[in-house]
């Protein structure tokens, strides 16, 4: 059992991403499922499908994005809250990540969000990871 499933996420993506790696699948849950939408809607990934095993679990299927000559788009990806040390950020508290290059995930009342659209709707929240 994954005690932390945003950092066993990330970590699959971290780790598909060092070895060009096409395709990642990982189980579902609905707080992953978001955060790999929003990955997708930045640009970082190509495609998430939600598809099903044999025994009917869901699985959400991840294909990476590489530039040209194999250049990956994700150089890097860190988780910022943790279930042992939850991190906050207010409105006031966010700030663009690598001079508007990264992005900056945040779970908040309204759900899941990215730093900029955060500050567009004027919430705060727990800081789930950066990416860049």
């Amino acid at each position: 059992m994954v005690t932390d499933s945003i950092g066993d996420l990330l970590t699959h993506i971290r780790n598909a991403n060092l070895v060009y790696q096409e395709i990642v699948e990982i189980s579902f849950s609905k707080m992953k499922w978001e955060v790999a939408q929003l990955l997708k809607k930045e640009g970082f990934l190509r495609e998430c499908i939600l598809s099903a095993d044999d025994a009917g679990r869901k699985n959400i299927k991840l294909t990476l994005k590489y530039g040209s000559g194999r250049r990956k788009v994700i150089s890097g990806i860190q988780r910022v809250s943790k279930p042992g040390c939850r991190v906050y950020a207010s409105l006031r508290g966010l700030k663009p990540y690598r001079k508007g290059f990264g992005v900056t995930l945040l779970s908040t009342p309204q759900g899941i969000l990215t730093d900029r659209t955060a500050t567009q709707k004027k919430v705060g929240g727990e800081v789930l990871c950066m990416v860049w």
